[in-house]
C-alpha cells in the first residue's frame, strides 16, 4: 500500500447518510461534517441530493445519490427515472443496487440491461454499481464485476450496508481483480459495516479505492491518531 497521508484517507471516503428516519437537519449536519473533513462528498437518499448538492456548493466535494436503494428490486425504467431526478438535482455521482433477484434467477440479460440503462441514464455522472455480496459466490462477484467494467460503470460497490453482512477484504480482492491486468480499469467501493481503521485500512490493502461510511470522523480521527507509518 504507498503511504497514505491524513488527506488522502480523508479523501477516500463517500461520508454517508442513508437511515430512512434521516432529518434534513442531520444532511446539513454531514454535509458540514464533509468538508470539514474533506471527504470525495456525501452519500445521500434520492430526497435530499438537492439539499446536499446545496450545501456542498462552491466545494469540489460531491453529492451523491443511491438509486434502486436498498433492495434493488425496483423495475429498470423506476431506477431510470430515478437516476435522471437525481442528475437534476445536483447528483455527481451515482450509487445503484442490481436486481439481486434477478441475477440469482439467471436472467444475466435483464440484469445487463439494467446496470447499462442506469449508466446510460447517468450520461458523464459516474456510476458505482452494488451487488450486495454477501448474497453470491466468488464466481458470481467476479461475473458481475467482469459486466460492470464492459458497460460502462465507473464503480463496483460491496453492499447498501442493509445486507446481511458489509465488505470484506476477500470481496475487494476479486473486484479488483480487473485493475491487476490495467490499471485502474475500474474504481472498487467497500461499503456495510466499516467502523474501525483496522477494518479500513485491510479493505485499502485488498484493493478498495473508495470507502463508504458512517463513521467517517472517527474513521479519519483515528488515522491522525495512529503513530506507525501507513
Amino acid at each position: 500500500m504507498a503511504e497514505l497521508t491524513a488527506a488522502g484517507f480523508a479523501g477516500m471516503f463517500d461520508h454517508t447518510l442513508l437511515k430512512p428516519d434521516a432529518t434534513a437537519a442531520q444532511i446539513r449536519a454531514l454535509c458540514a461534517e464533509a468538508k470539514a473533513l474533506g471527504t470525495a462528498g456525501v452519500c445521500v437518499n434520492p430526497c435530499y441530493v438537492a439539499l446536499a448538492a446545496r450545501e456542498l456548493q462552491g466545494t469540489a466535494l460531491k453529492a451523491m445519490a443511491v438509486v434502486g436503494f436498498p433492495l434493488g428490486a425496483n423495475r429498470t425504467d423506476v431506477k431510470i427515472d430515478e437516476a435522471l431526478r437525481a442528475v437534476g438535482d445536483g447528483a455527481r455521482e451515482l450509487d445503484m443496487v442490481i436486481n439481486v433477484g434477478l441475477y440469482k434467477s439467471g436472467e444475466a440479460m435483464a440484469v445487463r440491461h439494467d446496470i447499462a440503462a442506469v449508466v446510460r441514464a447517468g450520461g458523464k455522472v459516474p456510476v458505482k454499481v452494488i451487488f450486495e455480496t454477501a448474497f453470491f459466490e466468488e464466481a458470481q462477484i467476479r461475473e458481475l464485476t467482469g459486466w460492470c467494467v464492459e458497460l460502462g460503470a465507473a464503480f463496483v460497490k460491496t453492499s447498501t450496508g442493509f445486507g446481511p453482512r458489509g465488505a470484506t477484504a476477500r470481496d475487494i480482492e476479486i473486484m479488483a481483480e480487473p485493475n491487476k491486468a490495467k490499471a485502474g480499469t475500474i474504481g472498487v467501493k467497500a461499503s456495510g459495516g466499516v467502523k474501525t481503521l483496522e477494518a479500513a485500512l485491510a479493505l485499502i490493502a485488498a484493493g478498495a479505492t473508495r470507502i463508504g461510511s458512517s463513521a467517517t470522523a472517527d474513521l479519519v480521527a483515528a488515522f491522525k491518531a495512529h503513530k506507525a507509518p501507513i
